[in-house]
């Protein structure tokens, strides 16, 4: 990436150098950064930063000239304290933002409120290097801090209004960073880190110094909270996450209520300068040393601001920068120091010349670096998600920017399927990009993506299109005609175009379909249809229907039948109304074959309909399809037979000729042909037997008595019809007849599948009345009630007398019928025995059954 050296290039230019091998790499970087700059600028020029920590509302920068600078976020000086002659050490903020602690190398200490007169001043007799204020210190109860020197002393205010020192560590050296969160108070000396509850007032871990070679003075620790339980400590090449976990009731003992837990624990290529949590991730802030016996100091690393995805034994690196910061070469490691905004995702590298922020790459980054990587595609589907959350780019301006670059790349086709979705409703637009394809001579390529729906632009732009396609390609040219709307363009001036170009060409199939599309567009059915039927074109029955074209086609069925006759014939038979039936034939009179195909489907359709033209089908059934000459004769009732018959015996047509015979009653003559000229014996015995006639049966056993492969048919056929025995006697003696052996077997076989049939008969039907007889003797069995409310069928009074005690007799029927027996009649014919007289006069039911009932 471009490096920033002079200080007047903008802010926003980007200074980190991937290394060489990196240069190339298509990896999308995770950070941007800039430098902060106004104030600061200035600050830095006279003197240089020792330390920095952020509040979510403004900065606090301290100098190595014992000066604190507070600073808004874009760097502008709102405040100056002059606190010492010497490097500050150590800045704190609590949360509020509204008191600050000051430690620098003199050993001067003050604490003092921003908007406030209350404060602390102190002076030690060492260098003071830390100090950390309660994060909750505006608040009256916890007036407390902790500085850090050759001990580490917590200051707390009494209710005197006094301050009380209670030394928390002392005796391993300097401390040198001090970190408070919450409850628990961080601290780092020569041999390691120490956590302390100030809740509890208990120590409750150490954590060692893994490398003790390395001077702390030069690779000072970085102390980071990530959250109120969660410490992260780096400490020259070796990083740890401590989390603080509360112990169980079980174990306590005499042991704190609290303990850490390492949960990760790796080591690093390089130098830990500073340490921020990113999520679950981690920003670290590396100093890079070369060796000095092949490297001048001059050209020593630049530092390295890496994000890593830390594991429990080892991490990953995800990203990392090189950040070519202000006398970078003259650093050492304990002169950066990294620090972060935890409202937001910013990151501070601080170093004695140079303030620089790193921020997470927005969505207006990512397409920035797409776009710079030339993959428009994916910068513009980027945008076209977030496009409610970027700022600086715009959808439309990226989808032009991709279309420009597939045209200067040649790929025309896919930056005119892009001009669709980009171009949107932008008639202005479309019509610029228009022009721009027929400058280079691509108009092809964006015809079949122009819009051709509600949104339209000029007709001109249509024609233009329409005469480029007609003067290379006329295929293309009718495609468009077919897929775009007559009303996109002006429909004379192509036909007049299309029509200039038949001159030259006047059998092309391809412009002469076209043509006709064009006139039917025009509402010039007339001239469609003449092109149509010349070329035989499949669309033309579909125009004569939906246009209705039947009166311009009366003096064209020839044409339409030469070139599909099945078609012609459905939808003249389909629009009788239209084209009357006469004409039809008429137009087909010159044309036979045609005529007999029309007549034949009329037929088909309606045995009575075109019945004044049965007598001349005969003729063209017997010419052009003998096939269905029979069938015609079976189904027709209108032909005349006497015609007919004169025809099939002229053509000698035998089947038609045997039906016509036996249809005018001479089926002895019919037979007769049967066997005389077709000498079919299963074709005369299938006659005789549909016939049913004694005479003909006679006539047939009499002309095969002297032919034994007829006699051995009549044997295999005769059986159920006539009595073989009247045949077997008639049968010369001495006779050679073929298969008379099985014809005899045959006989028998079928003489006894008769008997066998009638016993089966007789035993159904033995079994059948005695079931009907049981049912009716059940029937009469049966009882039948007779109460007050049923009435005498004669009389049509109630049945029961009204005084019981008397004596009277009823007469019920089976029919269920009831009479007062002084209401019937005398007996009839049998003595003795009487019937319901409703029931005789109907004529039904059994009527024969009586039962009284007397009292």
């Amino acid at each position: 990436m471009a490096e920033i050296e002079k200080q007047e290039k903008k802010p926003s230019e980007e200074f980190t150098d991937d290394s060489s091998e990196e240069e190339d790499s298509e990896e999308e970087p995770k950070l941007k950064y800039e430098r902060l700059a106004n104030g600061v600028t200035e600050i830095l020029q006279n003197d240089a930063a020792s330390c920095m920590t952020v509040h979510d509302k403004f900065l606090a920068l301290g100098t190595h000239f014992g000066k604190v600078f507070l600073l808004d976020i874009q760097g502008n000086v709102t405040q100056k304290f002059e606190i010492s002659s010497v490097k500050i050490n150590q800045i704190s903020l609590d949360e509020s933002g509204e008191h600050v602690g000051i430690c620098s190398e003199d050993g001067k200490v003050q604490v003092f409120g921003l908007y406030t007169r209350e404060g602390f001043h102190d002076n030690f007799d060492c260098p003071i290097k830390a100090v950390a204020l309660h994060p909750q210190f505006s608040r009256s109860n916890y007036k407390q801090f902790v500085t850090g020197g050759n001990k580490l002393l917590l200051y707390e205010r009494n209710w005197l209004n006094r301050w009380k020192t209670v030394v928390l560590h002392e005796g391993e050296g300097t401390i040198t960073n001090v970190q408070w969160r919450a409850n628990l108070i961080a601290w780092a000396n020569n041999l390691g880190v120490k956590i302390y509850d100030i809740s509890t007032k208990q120590r409750i871990t150490n954590v060692l110094r893994d490398n003790s070679s390395q001077r702390p003075d030069m690779y000072p620790c970085s102390l980071c909270w990530k959250d109120d339980t969660t410490l992260i400590v780096g400490w020259g090449t070796s990083v740890k996450i401590c989390v603080v976990k509360e112990r169980k009731p079980t174990e306590m003992r005499d042991l704190p209520s609290r303990y850490v837990e390492i949960v990760s624990a790796f080591e690093t290529e390089f130098f830990i300068c500073g340490l921020a949590p990113l999520v679950d991730q981690l920003v670290t802030l590396f100093f890079v040393k070369e060796n000095s016996d092949q490297m001048d100091e001059e050209f020593r690393s630049r530092p390295r601001l890496d994000i890593i995805q830390p594991f429990p034994e080892s991490c990953e690196e995800i990203s990392s920068d090189a950040l070519t910061v202000r006398s970078y070469h003259d650093n050492e490691c304990r002169d950066y120091r990294l620090e972060h905004s935890e409202g937001e995702s910013l990151f501070y590298i601080i170093s004695p010349k140079d303030i620089v922020v790193a921020k997470e790459r927005d969505q207006d980054d990512h397409i920035d670096w797409l776009l710079e990587k030339k993959k428009y595609e994916e910068a513009l589907m980027a945008a076209e998600i977030s496009f409610k959350n970027i700022k600086r780019h715009d959808v439309q301006k990226i989808g032009m920017a991709y279309i420009n670059h597939l045209v200067e790349n040649g790929d025309y086709d896919a930056a005119a399927r892009k001009c669709q979705k980009v171009l949107g409703k932008n008639m202005e637009l479309w019509e610029n990009e228009v022009y721009r394809f027929k400058t280079i001579g691509q108009l092809k390529a964006i015809s079949q993506y122009l819009p051709r729906g509600d949104l339209r632009l000029r007709p001109a732009i249509y024609e233009m299109i329409l005469h480029e396609f007609l003067k290379s390609d006329y295929e293309g040219f009718a495609t468009l005609i077919r897929e775009w709307p007559g009303e996109l363009y002006n429909n004379m001036a192509i036909v007049q175009a299309v029509t200039d170009h038949l001159k030259k060409d006047p059998t092309n199939s391809t412009l002469l379909t076209t043509l006709a599309e064009l006139y039917t567009y025009d509402q010039r059915y007339d001239r469609a249809l003449e092109i149509y039927l010349r070329l035989r074109h499949k669309d033309v029955y579909q125009l004569i229907h939906k246009h209705n074209l039947f009166s311009s086609i009366e003096d064209k069925i020839v044409l339409l039948m030469d070139f599909d006759k099945e078609k012609a014939v459905d939808m003249l038979l389909d629009n009788e109304d239209k084209i009357s039936m006469d004409r039809v034939v008429e137009e087909l009179h010159g044309r036979p074959e045609l005529l007999h195909v029309y007549l034949h489907k009329l037929f088909k359709r309606d045995h009575h309909k075109g019945q004044k033209y049965h007598e001349k089908q005969i003729g063209l059934y017997a010419e052009y399809d003998r096939p269905n000459l029979l069938p015609f004769l079976r189904d027709s009732t209108h032909c005349p037979l006497e015609k007919a018959l004169e025809i099939c015996q002229q053509r000698n047509f035998v089947e038609e000729t045997v039906f016509l015979l036996s249809r005018m009653g001479n089926c002895r003559r019919a037979l007769q042909m049967i066997m005389e000229e077709l000498e079919d014996v299963d074709k005369a015995i299938e006659f005789a037997k549909e016939q049913d006639d004694a005479e003909l049966w006679e006539d047939l056993i009499s002309y095969s008595i002297d032919k034994p492969p007829f006699i051995t048919g009549l044997l295999n056929n005769i059986g159920t019809h006539v009595d073989p025995i009247l045949l077997i006697y008639r049968i010369k003696e001495g006779m050679e007849i073929p298969n008379l052996r099985d014809s005899l077997v045959k006989i028998l076989h079928d003489y006894n599948l008769q008997i066998l049939l009638r016993e089966g008969c007789k035993k159904i039907l033995v079994a059948d009345s005695l079931s009907l007889l049981q049912k009716m003797h059940r029937t009469q069995m049966r009882g039948v009630r007779v109460d007050e409310g049923n009435i005498c069928e004669s009389c049509h009074g109630t049945i029961l007398p009204s005084d019981m005690a008397q004596p009277f007799s009823v007469v019920v029927f089976h029919c269920r019928h009831m009479f007062h027996k002084e209401c019937l009649p005398s007996s009839g014919i049998i003595p003795g025995v009487q019937f319901c007289n409703i029931c005789s006069a109907k004529r039904r039911g059994p009527g024969s059954g009586i039962l009284e009932m007397k009292k």
